[in-house]
């Protein structure tokens, strides 16, 4: 009897949460593919049918990272950048606490070193996070801003050894958030 189309649908999400998480805590050259489909409970038979490569997994990995992170907010979560930029870059968010960190921080050094499908999906996640920023600024200008703030203050509190530097970047990094949001105030009146 052949499996049902849910079922492969699952296993694929299954494979996908897996290499978010793992990609996003560990880099794409640490985690092989093997580690994958273990920690997804799942042969390595099993991923050919849905991956053409690790390459093709990893691009469909950020995706998956992206959209589990975004549904990790608090259903009443405040729409505004400052406290968008206060939960972003948060000691727990940094520490991974979260099972399914941000890629967009999380990957930053990773990517470059990645081939174009990878880049592209890179792009269009960072994409979608500056319509979010957007939507809680007045410009686009100043939605890039805080998206630069706040992804780099997370990647590179994140690099750092020195967790009182560390976490003066984050807190650095939300008052910039925090500063742009004031300057948007007085542009309105």
């Amino acid at each position: 009897m052949a499996w049902q189309e849910t079922h492969k649908e699952q296993s694929k999400d299954r494979i996908l949460e897996s290499a978010a998480m793992l990609f996003t805590h560990h880099g794409f050259e640490k985690i092989s593919i093997d580690q994958v489909m273990k920690n997804a409970e799942l042969t390595r038979g099993a991923f050919y049918s849905h991956f053409s490569s690790k390459s093709d997994l990893y691009a469909q990995a950020i995706t998956k990272a992206a959209k589990v992170a975004y549904q990790r907010k608090p259903v009443n979560f405040p729409q505004d950048m400052n406290n968008f930029a206060r939960y972003y870059l948060s000691s727990e968010h940094r520490d991974n606490n979260y099972k399914q960190p941000c890629p967009l921080a999380f990957l930053v050094s990773d990517i470059n070193q990645q081939d174009n499908q990878v880049k592209a999906t890179y792009t269009k996640t960072l994409q979608a996070f500056i319509d979010q920023a957007e939507t809680l600024t007045v410009s686009r200008e100043k939605a890039l801003q805080s998206a630069v703030l706040m992804i780099g203050g997370l990647a590179l509190s994140r690099a750092l050894d020195d967790k009182k530097l560390s976490n003066e970047l984050l807190v650095a990094c939300q008052v910039g958030v925090a500063s742009l949001s004031e300057k948007e105030g007085s542009d309105v009146s």
